[in-house]
C-alpha cells in the first residue's frame, strides 16, 4: 500500500516542490551581451514541452486507473453482498410441461422476389390439409344363427354329435343293420325345421352299401369339416354341387369299362352333404358316395331335397341365389358342426 501511495504522490502536481523563479532581466542581459551562440539545449530549471506533455499523460492515466478501481469495487460489493457462512436455503425449480402445439408447415414461393434485401420476405404459414380417408364398404357376411340359438344332439353311443337351430327338432329311428350285434349301434336322426318339414338326415353305425354312375359335376361350395376324418385319416368336406348324369357306354375298346358318351336327357340333380374330399371332384367323374367309414361303422349326413320337384332349382343361378339365404346358412352350419369322438 505504501508503494502505491508513493507512486501516486510522485505524479501529483500539487505535491511537487515549486521551481525557482527565473530572473528575466538577467536572462535578457545575457542574451544581449553574451556571445551569439545558438543551441537547442533547454536551460537548467526549464521544463521542455515534451516533458510537460508526458507529465499530463501520466496524470490522466493515474486518474483513470483510480476511477476504474473505485467502479470495480462498487460492482463487486453490489453483486456478492456481505460474506456469510450460513448457506442459502435450497430452492426447488419446477419445469412446466410443454404445451403441444399443432404442426404447421410453411409454404414459400420458389420464384425470385423483388423485395429489397433489407426487408425479409414474409412467409405465411399454412396448416397441413387433412387427409380424407374414403369410407370402406362393409364386407357382407353370411347369415349364421347365433351360438345361443343352437342346440346340440349326440347319438346314444356318444360318438357323433352336431348342432342345429333352436326351433328345429330331431327324430331318431333304428338304422339299417345286418345282425343283432350291430343293431344297437345303427341309429338314424331326421331333422325337421320349425315348419315341421324334413330338411336333413344323419346316420351313424350302419353298414356300407350303394351304387354310383358317371356324372359331370360342378362344385358350387365346399369347406373342410374339422371334426371328422375317416379310419384312414382322410379329410372330410362339406359340399354343395350340381350333377348332370352322363350316358354310359360299356366300350369293348376300353376294356368293357363304363365310358361317358355325352349328357343324358335326365335333369340335373343337386347334392348337399359331407363326404371324403376324393369323392367331391369336379368335372366328369363317378357320382361317388357320401358314406364314411368310422370306428363304430359307417356314417353319412346330407340335406334332403324334394325329388318330386326335380330339378330342385330351375337354373344354376337360382341355386346360387339360394346360397345367400338363411336356410342355406343354417344347413351348412349344421353339417360343418358334425364331429366324432
Amino acid at each position: 500500500m505504501d508503494q502505491i501511495k508513493s507512486q501516486i504522490s510522485s505524479i501529483d502536481p500539487l505535491a511537487q516542490e515549486p521551481e525557482a523563479e527565473i530572473n528575466g532581466e538577467e536572462a535578457l542581459a545575457r542574451m544581449l551581451t553574451g556571445p551569439r551562440v545558438f543551441s537547442d539545449t533547454v536551460p537548467a530549471g526549464v521544463s521542455s514541452l515534451q516533458d510537460r506533455r508526458n507529465r499530463k499523460v501520466r496524470i490522466a492515466g493515474a486518474l483513470l486507473l483510480g476511477a476504474a478501481a473505485v467502479t470495480a469495487g462498487v460492482l463487486v460489493a453490489a453483486n456478492f453482498g456481505p460474506i456469510s457462512s450460513t448457506p442459502a436455503p435450497a430452492v426447488t425449480v419446477t419445469t412446466p410441461e410443454p404445451t403441444p402445439t399443432p404442426s404447421v408447415s410453411a409454404t414459400s414461393s420458389a420464384s425470385a422476389s423483388a423485395t429489397p434485401s433489407g426487408a425479409p420476405t414474409p412467409v405465411t404459414p399454412t396448416q397441413s390439409a387433412p387427409v380424407i380417408v374414403p369410407p370402406v364398404a362393409p364386407t357382407p357376411t353370411p347369415t349364421v344363427p347365433p351360438a345361443a340359438a343352437l342346440q346340440k344332439f349326440t347319438f346314444p353311443d356318444g360318438h357323433i354329435s352336431f348342432n342345429y337351430p333352436s326351433g328345429w327338432t330331431v327324430q331318431t329311428e333304428q338304422g339299417p343293420y345286418l345282425s343283432e350285434e350291430t343293431k344297437a349301434a345303427s341309429q338314424g336322426a331326421t331333422l325337421l325345421d320349425s315348419a315341421g318339414a324334413e330338411v336333413a338326415r344323419i346316420n351313424s353305425g350302419f353298414y356300407g352299401d350303394g351304387t354310383g354312375g358317371l356324372v359331370d359335376r360342378t362344385v358350387l361350395d365346399r369347406a373342410v369339416v374339422p371334426g371328422v376324418t375317416d379310419t384312414a385319416g382322410n379329410q372330410v368336406e362339406f359340399g354343395f354341387s350340381l350333377n348332370q348324369i352322363m350316358n354310359i357306354d360299356y366300350d369293348a375298346a376300353n376294356g368293357g369299362m363304363p365310358t361317358a358318351k355325352g349328357p343324358s336327357d335326365s335333369p340335373p340333380f343337386y347334392v348337399m352333404d359331407v363326404r371324403l374330399s376324393s369323392e367331391l371332384q369336379p368335372g366328369q367323374t363317378t357320382s361317388g358316395t357320401n358314406q364314411i367309414r368310422m370306428p363304430n361303422g359307417f356314417m353319412n349326413a346330407y340335406v334332403v331335397f324334394d325329388f318330386d320337384k326335380q330339378p330342385t332349382f330351375a337354373t344354376p343361378e337360382a341355386a346360387k341365389a339360394w346360397m345367400g339365404s338363411t336356410q342355406y346358412a343354417q344347413l351348412k352350419a349344421m353339417l360343418l358342426s358334425v364331429s366324432y369322438k
